[in-house]
């Protein structure tokens, strides 16, 4: 950005993190995405967001698995392919991380 337009004409300046683009409009698809996500109706379930990293102060959400179950030598946690709901609660609860 000019930065006679942050100097004068800009009263809060948005990071995305310290690595440079080649223009501001990945940025700003970013800061679009991340703020409509929020609005009611935009993900379709208004308990999508709930747990998610940064819904609570100073959280990470759990870490997410997709299929294939294994790849390579990596497998998807046991108990997440138990089908034992409160086995599963609890150790996604175990997972989060604080920062």
């Amino acid at each position: 950005m000019d930065n006679r337009v942050a100097e004068h004409l800009v009263d809060e300046e948005i990071s995305i993190g310290n690595y440079v683009l080649t223009g501001g409009e990945i940025p700003a698809m970013i800061l679009v995405d991340g703020i409509t996500r929020l609005l009611p109706g935009v993900l379709g379930n208004l308990e999508s967001a709930k747990d998610e990293s940064f819904s609570k102060e100073n959280e990470l959400e759990y870490p997410q698995y997709t299929k294939p179950e294994k790849f390579k030598a990596w497998k998807v946690p046991e108990v997440l392919l138990s089908g034992h709901h409160g086995r599963i609660k609890e150790w996604r609860e175990k997972q989060k991380k604080k920062f």
